[in-house]
């Protein structure tokens, strides 16, 4: 009987199915599987023949768009013939990710399925979709699809006599062992796409541009209950090139006030500097620096101040050493505990630092080398455009709502990089932006006769801001846009760009204030009160 292998592939773009992708991974582990957990844009498509076991973790992103980092592998997917026998020795297994648009529910693990069968793979299961609108969240499908899965895998791969199943108290090695250098830093690391490290070409996640903030105005009255900010950014030098519609994507920072609490907790010397080792044969990080401080990890890295998923307190248990701490953390991580979990953790928005210090016996032995088993990678921001090159060259806008609001916690719940972006103080010219573009959804017309309709609400206006900067820029007219917020004192944002366009000749606008008035008028009621102006531009 060969020795059990697993390969667990996963596309995640929120980082849901990755974190179960690695749940997985852990299982098997236990179950003393032989496990590779990768995204799969960074695995070589053509070793498949050769696996005799995988697991596909998807989710859909966008309207019915595969996540970023597994775009390379649906690409192959299309261009690879029925009956070629590339993966006709594979199982699959196939737990589907989770989509709020229920229009395009699991449609990508649905693609991804039906064709990996009609290219020769045998499937150990029927897939599996889960649906984060349950009120158990995807885990209602999960845990039973992989109980089934798990029972299969092991009728092929039996454990061999006298071996057994390692329990869910046993603590798993960690990934990563970090070893300290006696040092401390005195200059920062270089981390990719810092201003002093190699140039490069097109700017990436993996290598994205330091840009410096050229200005940050806030464009909401003073009184208005919502902080809404236009930031510039300087991309000289970037390579960077993008139209109306296009999208950038911002690396945020915790604040510095969370890095000193979780330093505090687990009495660490954020000074300190390390590099990483690997245990399972797993990369470093590209975006984290060798050698590292603990600063740079938690201020920049790790996703400290997130609300913690379930697999949080799964892992945080194995160092529970209090008993009514480790019953506490145990019906965290179990299917039946979940009703808990969502009252404890997600209801309130309470953060994986503030999980750790309710538990302080369990956080006072929590060991630096489950740091990044514990808290998942930050994952990156995107925001629209919210300017053209033509009018604004070398420089990127965006029109950033800042997320604050209140649950039963006392302290307030702030959105991580909308924060920090509005906290940036342009005056300050060392302070930068990780940032890099990628294609949006929306697509302006070329022909230069077509009119267009434009439909933004607060800050839904963005894109449309930057379409009509490079169709004024190119002479088009043709421009109708419908605005809507709250009070035409408080947050037009714009104004006086679209009353400018306006008396050019260049745009006809609409106005919906849904708060000036007793009736609350919204742009759909304008939109029907145009009908015949739009059906005579459709």
């Amino acid at each position: 009987m060969p020795a059990p292998s697993l390969l667990v592939l996963y596309g995640s773009q929120t980082g849901t199915a990755q974190d179960t992708a690695e749940r997985i991974g852990r299982q098997a582990q236990r179950r003393r599987v032989q496990v590779r957990v990768e995204a799969l844009d960074s695995y070589n498509v053509a070793h498949l023949i050769n696996e005799p076991l995988v697991v596909f973790v998807c989710s859909t992103t966008g309207q019915g768009d595969p996540p970023d980092n597994m775009k390379a592998i649906g690409r192959l997917c299309v261009e690879w013939r029925p009956g070629s026998g590339l993966i006709s020795s594979s199982r699959l297994g196939f737990p589907g990710g989770s989509v709020l648009h229920t229009l395009w529910f699991n449609f990508v693990a649905k693609k991804l399925y039906k064709r990996l069968l009609q290219l020769g793979a045998s499937a150990l299961l029927p897939v599996g979709l889960a649906d984060d609108q349950h009120d158990l969240g995807p885990d209602a499908v999960i845990d039973p699809w992989l109980s089934t899965f798990w029972d299969r895998a092991q009728a092929i791969y039996p454990l061999p006599a006298g071996v057994s199943v390692l329990s869910d108290d046993h603590l798993l090695p960690p990934r990563y062992l970090v070893h300290f250098l006696d040092d401390v830093a005195e200059d920062p690391p270089v981390r990719p796409g810092d201003p002093q490290s190699p140039p490069q070409t097109t700017p990436s996640q993996s290598h994205p541009f330091q840009a410096r903030v050229i200005s940050n105005e806030r464009v909401t009255h003073a009184s208005h209950f919502q902080d809404v900010r236009l930031i510039e950014f300087d991309i000289a030098g970037s390579n960077m090139e993008f139209t109306a519609g296009d999208v950038v994507m911002v690396c945020p920072r915790n604040a510095p006030e969370d890095v000193a609490e979780l330093c505090r907790l687990l009495r660490l010397d954020p000074a300190r500097r390390f590099v990483l080792a690997p245990t399972d044969g797993a990369t470093v990080p590209t975006r984290l620096p060798q050698p590292c401080t603990l600063r740079d990890l938690l201020e920049n890295f790790l996703d400290i101040a997130s609300v913690p998923r379930r697999s949080f307190f799964e892992l945080l248990a194995g160092f529970a050493t209090d008993q009514l701490e480790r019953e506490k953390l145990v019906e965290f991580g179990t299917a039946q505990g979940q009703e808990e979990l969502h009252a404890y953790c997600h209801r309130p928005r309470r953060t994986a630092i503030e999980v750790l210090a309710d538990f302080p016996h369990t956080t006072a032995v929590l060991t630096v080398d489950y740091l990044l088993d514990l808290f998942p990678e930050i994952k990156p921001r995107s925001f629209s455009i919210a300017s053209s090159l033509l009018a604004h060259p070398d420089r990127i806008q965006v029109l950033v709502a800042v997320v604050q609001y209140r649950t039963k916690l006392h302290k307030p719940r702030r959105g991580l990089c909308s924060s920090w972006l509005a906290s940036l103080d342009p005056t300050q010219r060392e302070v930068r932006v990780p940032l890099w573009v990628k294609k949006g959804g929306l697509r302006f017309p070329s022909d230069a006769d077509t009119p267009v309709i434009m439909v933004g609400p607060g800050t839904g206006v963005a894109p449309f801001r930057a379409a009509l900067q490079e169709r004024t820029a190119l002479d088009r007219t043709g421009n109708v846009l419908f605005f809507g917020c709250r009070s035409e004192s408080r947050d037009f944002y714009c104004r006086s760009e679209w009353e400018e366009m306006q008396k050019a000749g260049r745009l006809t606008l609409f106005t919906a204030f849904s708060r000036d008035q007793e009736e609350k008028v919204y742009v759909q009621h304008l939109v029907r009160q145009q009908a015949g102006l739009l059906w005579d531009l459709i």
